[in-house]
């Protein structure tokens, strides 16, 4: 490594912190993280613990003159929020999940960010990961030959059942859960674009359909005093369908909905003239399970399970976490965009996980949602560049696979 390590600081020290600050602390050279926050201290203090930095408050992250990016892992209706007051310290930005929930504070980061020269990023990063970059290069290498339709759903059974029911002692639900935008759509719908994008690059055109499911809803935790009493189900968008033509002349289909049942239904097909991609969850890296399967032309039947090309697949599932409890995601590379960050900022180059593949995905749901209502086909405004490729061949050691990010 021939630059100094970036210097991190994250805020949010809830659930998905886990594995930010795991990926973090694995060896990568290109990053230094050097504390996190919350606005419970108790969570940012047993995450400081246990991976050895500093617990922070979210002034002394801003204003600490060596960290350069600050990594956003609050709730999806606080982003727009915290990232402004990333930026206004003059600090790179990076968030968890969506880069906000509603289009005009997304767009307003995104012009502040490029007013004062900063970076401003957004997961997921899972197509950074060893299913998804052997994906990119059997399409890249003409393996379907040309492409022609990509179907993408995500199927969940949470619905809107388990947004009430009994809370912890103390616990003051945010008035925002359940509000546009941070439902099912924007909580999920980065996941199957930002894999779609690395494949066939940016959307052209968009159009489709949204609601929130009015059916009668009754509280289904066993544990709550309501348990089978009604409530109101008004809130954000929890079923979609998205028609999209990319920018390459592919058309593509992303279907939403958190009203089924368990367990979930990931889904990720690529259909071309020679052949058919079967992809696993876009949630995982891959690995234990989420593979890469094609059907060529000419062997009718015959499904082949191909070898990933590229590291940064998931880690055992079955290891547990440091902590000693659930943890979401443990076993995954969550944050290895941040790494591309940092490279960026030292080879003074655009991030794959920039801000016009960030606000790409918000412009997108947006689309969707005004379509629903008027109509009408939306032509896109943001144009983000395709994702360079990683270098394929590099996996093993942590440095050997951050190796293969270094290659723009």
């Amino acid at each position: 490594m021939d630059f100094k390590p970036v210097k991190i600081g994250l805020i949010g020290s809830g659930n998905i912190s886990y594995t930010y600050l795991n990926t973090f602390t694995s060896g990568l050279q290109s990053v230094e993280v050097v504390g996190c926050s919350d606005l419970i201290p108790e969570k940012s203090k047993a995450r400081a613990e246990l991976f050895g930095i500093k617990q922070m408050t979210n002034e002394e992250i801003l204003s600490d003159p060596e960290i350069e990016i600050v990594v956003n892992t609050t709730q999806l209706w606080n982003h727009n929020a915290v990232t402004k007051t990333i930026l206004d310290a003059g600090k790179h930005a990076y968030s968890e999940k969506a880069m906000g929930h509603e289009l005009a504070g997304a767009k307003a980061n995104y012009d502040l960010a490029k007013s004062k020269g900063l970076h401003v990023g957004a997961a997921p990063d899972c197509y950074m990961g060893s299913a998804w970059q052997t994906a990119r290069k059997l399409v890249d290498d003409g393996m379907i030959g040309i492409p022609l339709v990509a179907y993408s759903q995500c199927m969940r059974g949470y619905g809107s059942n388990e947004r009430g029911g009994a809370l912890p002692p103390g616990f003051v639900r945010d008035p925002m859960m359940g509000a546009h935008g941070t439902t099912i759509t924007y909580d999920m719908a980065g996941y199957y674009l930002n894999v779609l994008f690395n494949l066939f690059g940016p959307v052209k055109k968009v159009s489709g359909f949204s609601k929130t499911f009015n059916g009668d809803r009754v509280y289904i935790n066993t544990a709550s005093p309501d348990y089978r009493k009604p409530f109101d189900a008004s809130g954000g968008e929890t079923v979609m369908m998205g028609s999209m033509e990319f920018e390459n002349g592919v058309y593509g289909c992303l279907v939403l909905c958190s009203e089924g049942f368990n367990p979930e239904v990931p889904r990720v097909d690529i259909y071309g003239t020679e052949g058919h991609l079967t992809l696993p969850d876009p949630n995982y890296f891959g690995g234990w399970g989420a593979n890469v399967l094609l059907t060529r032309k000419g062997n009718p039947g015959k499904v082949y399970e191909i070898p990933f090309t590229h590291g940064f697949s998931d880690t055992d599932p079955n290891v547990p976490p440091k902590s000693g409890k659930r943890e979401p995601c443990h076993n995954s590379w969550r944050g290895i965009a941040v790494a591309d960050m940092a490279f960026a900022i030292r080879r003074k180059r655009a991030p794959r996980s920039g801000s016009d593949l960030a606000l790409h995905t918000v412009e997108i749901l947006d689309a969707i949602d005004k379509s629903n209502v008027d109509k009408k086909v939306y032509e896109m405004e943001t144009k983000p560049a395709k994702p360079p490729m990683l270098t394929p061949g590099r996996y093993g050691q942590v440095s050997v696979m951050e190796s293969s990010i270094d290659n723009i």
